[in-house]
């Protein structure tokens, strides 16, 4: 079973982040119909869904209810956003059952002085609420690097609102119960067009999770953002024949000998993290 899948409900945002390299993809979201689908054949297959590929989850107009579908039907639904639209839809969200949101409180780091305070209020007055009714919540400050400052003072507004009495960890920090700060680099997405950086790679794409675009391919991991490494549509095929085609078969046995089989896994500036 793997511990994650990553099901694109839509590749729409309303943010031209940074870090963010966006897709080239048609504009699309996921019926609430073609939903069901993925949660029913991916039954077995794993327990975790992240709401995340590209896009903005929050965006979606069905998200509460694709939540509930998700939970009713045993899964743990989870989502990553970028925290903008998070006092207009917050509380819907946890009242939903929502059972993980990680927010990129980074997603302003070039944005105005007046802009940067009213997002991160607003994030720390969400992370206050769906923390207190148990819903596990990670801020996360993955651009180490390029923060211009402003992580500093992200974490003074932290420890203002929440206390300072953090439990420093090994992977990351916890401010309270069910509430939890990370930091990370800022990383190179997977591009064709970028460097070769050799064949010798480790991944854990396909090992413990792959991702589903919002029109149903099914991709090796959660960055390939403009299906590059499509293996199937979980649409159209059955899902167990998709992780065990040719192609992912190649994939899987040239991780395990730190080898990339596809171009696109040379030039992945995450996966020499590993």
């Amino acid at each position: 079973m793997y511990s994650r899948v990553y099901v694109e409900i839509t590749n729409i945002c309303n943010r031209n982040c940074s870090f963010c390299p966006g897709t080239k993809r048609d504009l699309n979201t996921m019926s609430v119909d073609k939903f069901a689908i993925v949660l029913e054949k991916l039954q077995g297959i794993t327990k975790h869904l992240y709401f995340h590929i590209m896009g903005e989850p929050l965006i979606h107009p069905d998200l509460p209810l694709l939540i509930k579908m998700a939970k009713e039907a045993g899964y743990h639904p989870m989502i990553t956003t970028n925290g903008t639209l998070l006092s207009a839809r917050g509380k819907t969200l946890i009242e939903s059952g929502i059972y993980k949101i990680n927010i990129s409180v980074h997603s302003f780091e070039d944005g105005t002085e007046d802009e940067y305070q009213n997002y991160i209020t607003q994030c720390m007055e969400f992370a206050d609420l769906a923390s207190s009714s148990g819903v596990l919540t990670v801020l996360r400050l993955w651009n180490q690097g390029y923060d211009h400052g402003r992580n500093e003072d992200i974490v003074g507004m932290l420890k203002k609102y929440f206390g300072d009495d953090w439990n420093y960890g090994n992977r990351g920090i916890t401010i309270r119960k069910n509430l939890f700060l990370e930091y990370d680099t800022r990383f190179e997405w997977p591009d064709l067009e970028a460097e070769d950086r050799g064949e010798s790679v480790y991944c854990y794409g396909l090992k413990d999770h792959f991702g589903i675009l919002c029109d149903g391919t099914v991709v090796p991991c959660c960055l390939d953002r403009e299906g590059e490494l499509a293996l199937g549509n979980i649409f159209d095929d059955d899902i167990k024949a998709i992780l065990q085609s040719e192609r992912a078969c190649n994939m899987i046995q040239g991780f395990r000998n730190r080898k990339a089989s596809e171009e696109l896994c040379r030039k992945c500036g995450y996966a020499r993290r590993f």
